[in-house]
This record gives structure tokens, C-alpha cells and sequence, in this order.
């Protein structure tokens, strides 16, 4: 797929086209991906403009009553990216789960090129109804996103370039997204890298923020090395008998917790389990180690380690860790 950086190609839908008809699309780097579901799924035409219409006052009030939790936690995170995004020519927004920007936070001297795209509160930006952009796809994908300018679906969307980061519910489901959008040319590969880190970290905190709100009383409890990490937000909150009521989506995953066992599950044999697993992930990168700096010789490697051969072995079959 390709990964123009140096400005809009001239005929940018019948390159989206090509992208999506290639057999071999879907298994490609980039967003061919989100372009098929796009043309295919969603059957957007590359070329349309898209609808320019926004929700009424009253139905975005009911939209933002049902985020009215996040929406309020978010707001002060917001208000800190601006400042550092803002004079960069960055609008700073909030979507829900479903794709509709609820807030935003912007200078005055941008807002008609961010508005006149349809960049606003009220709008739409499922990928349903954009295709491939950076608050859609990383709903879609429930993954962080860098969309570059011409990695867009529409090509009336490939002014901007987008950097959202997935907002994750108490109960591990999407709520929303914190997207930072510039429709500058000049915006640099480094400086979109930056802003994408910011926007993750901001959508963490907000995570964490919300899960501590929605368990008030619990008590809460870290289960990684800190309260965030490259595995997203370990939270786990306990009642006072220490079963685990409320976990967020990264303690789900990393610790096999399931929907059933949620209020069922001591936090003690959770952590016992996950101890164990954390410990086994240590031996194995350890071992895979000495291998490495070893060539691959098991003996030297069990040297290293000052453990025999056959120990080494016996160590490498249990834990997964081809020799």
C-alpha cells in the first residue's frame, strides 16, 4: 500500500481502488485493510465528499449525557494536550464508541480547517461513515493509529493527518477515542511519532480515571510493574473480601480473567497465577538470552546460567523455548 508523506497523489480513489482489488491487499502493512472495509463492507465512494451534517443540540446532549462520565474526566486531559498541541495547529477531540466527537479543544484561528472538513463536534467519524481515519479505524481495530494524510479512505480526508488512541470502559469495552488531527503539510514523521505517544499516555490516564470512578469504594490495585504500560492499563478492584469485582481490559487479558469470573475470583489466587506466569516469562527471556549471546549453543548457554545441559533442556521443553 503506499505511504505518500510529500503530498495528496493525483488520483488518489483509483489508488484506493487498485489497493483494495489486489488479492494479496488485506495481508499488506498500512490500512489496506481498513480500505476494504471501507469500499467493500461500508461501500463508501473514495470520491464523495461524505455527509457534512452534525447531531441537533438536543441529540447531542443525549449523546454526551450517556459519556457524561468520561466526558468529564477527560475534559482537564484535553485542556493539557491542547497546550501542547494547540500551537502546532492541532485540534484535540473526544469521541464515544460509536465514532461521534463529543468535545473538542482547539485554537480559534484553526477551527474553520478543521470545520470545514467536517472535524467538529456533532459529526460522525466511524469508519462507517469516513472510512480509513484516526478516529474510526482505531475504534475498528481497538488500537492506537497514525493515519497520514493520503492513508485516508476519503479523499477529501487526505488534507489531515490523525493520531487517536482507544478509550477503554470499566468493563473492558471501547468508550470512546482521544484523537489529535493536523491539517498542516509541514507535519514531520518524528513529530506525529511524538504526539502519538502523547495521545496514548492521555488516553491511559483517562482509562485509569475512569476505572477508579466507576469502582469508588473498591479498593484498587496495579497489577503490572505500574498502573500503565505497553500492555495498556493494569487495574484490578477488590471488594472487601478481596474478590476481584472490576478489572480493565489489559488485567483481563494478561491475566485470563473472564466475564463469568468477575465478583467470583479471589485476588489472591489471580496474582499467585499471574506470579508464576511473570516468573516464567522472565526464565524463558533469560534462557533465549544465554542462547543468543551463545550462538545458539545450548551447552554454553547452560554455563552461562550455571545449570547443566540436560537441566537446560528439561527448563526449555517446559517453558516453550525451542533448542
Amino acid at each position: 500500500m503506499p505511504a505518500l508523506h510529500t503530498g495528496v497523489p493525483r488520483h488518489h480513489a483509483e489508488i484506493v481502488r487498485e489497493v483494495v482489488s489486489s488479492p494479496k491487499s488485506a495481508g499488506r502493512a498500512g490500512f489496506a485493510a481498513s480500505w476494504r472495509r471501507s469500499l467493500l463492507h461500508h461501500q463508501i465512494d473514495p470520491e464523495t465528499t461524505g455527509r457534512n451534517d452534525r447531531l441537533t443540540e438536543v441529540e447531542m446532549r443525549e449523546r454526551r449525557e450517556k459519556a457524561e462520565l468520561m466526558m468529564r474526566i477527560a475534559s482537564p486531559v484535553l485542556d493539557r494536550l491542547s497546550r501542547a498541541a494547540g500551537d502546532a495547529g492541532c485540534t484535540v477531540l473526544l469521541s464515544d464508541a460509536g465514532g461521534l466527537v463529543l468535545d473538542e479543544r482547539l485554537r480559534d484561528a484553526d477551527m474553520e480547517d478543521f470545520h470545514s472538513s467536517n472535524l467538529a463536534p456533532g459529526s460522525d467519524w466511524s469508519e462507517g461513515a469516513e472510512g480509513t481515519n484516526g478516529i474510526g479505524t482505531c475504534l475498528a481495530e481497538a488500537r492506537p493509529v497514525t493515519v497520514w494524510r493520503d492513508q485516508h479512505f476519503r479523499t477529501r480526508n487526505t488534507v489531515l493527518t490523525c493520531m487517536g488512541s482507544p478509550i477503554f470502559g470499566a468493563q473492558g469495552d471501547l468508550a470512546g477515542v482521544i484523537d489529535v488531527s493536523s491539517a498542516r503539510a509541514d507535519m514531520t514523521e518524528g513529530y506525529a511519532r511524538l504526539v502519538a505517544l502523547t495521545v496514548q499516555d492521555a488516553a491511559h490516564r483517562i482509562e485509569a480515571d475512569l476505572f477508579r470512578a466507576s469502582y469508588e469504594g473498591a479498593r484498587i490495585l496495579s497489577t503490572g510493574s505500574g498502573e500503565t504500560g505497553a500492555q495498556g492499563v493494569m487495574l484490578l478492584a477488590l471488594d472487601r473480601d478481596d474478590l476481584v469485582v472490576g478489572a480493565t481490559r489489559a488485567a483481563r487479558r494478561h491475566l485470563g480473567i473472564e466475564a463469568g469470573q468477575i465478583g467470583q475470583l479471589p485476588a489472591s489466587d489471580l496474582l499467585e497465577q499471574g506470579l508464576r506466569n511473570g516468573l516464567e516469562e522472565a526464565q524463558r527471556a533469560e534462557m533465549a538470552r544465554a542462547l543468543a549471546r551463545n550462538g545458539g549453543n545450548v551447552s554454553a548457554a547452560a554455563r552461562d546460567l550455571g545449570i547443566g545441559r540436560a537441566t537446560f533442556y528439561r527448563k526449555a521443553k517446559a517453558l516453550n523455548l525451542g533448542v
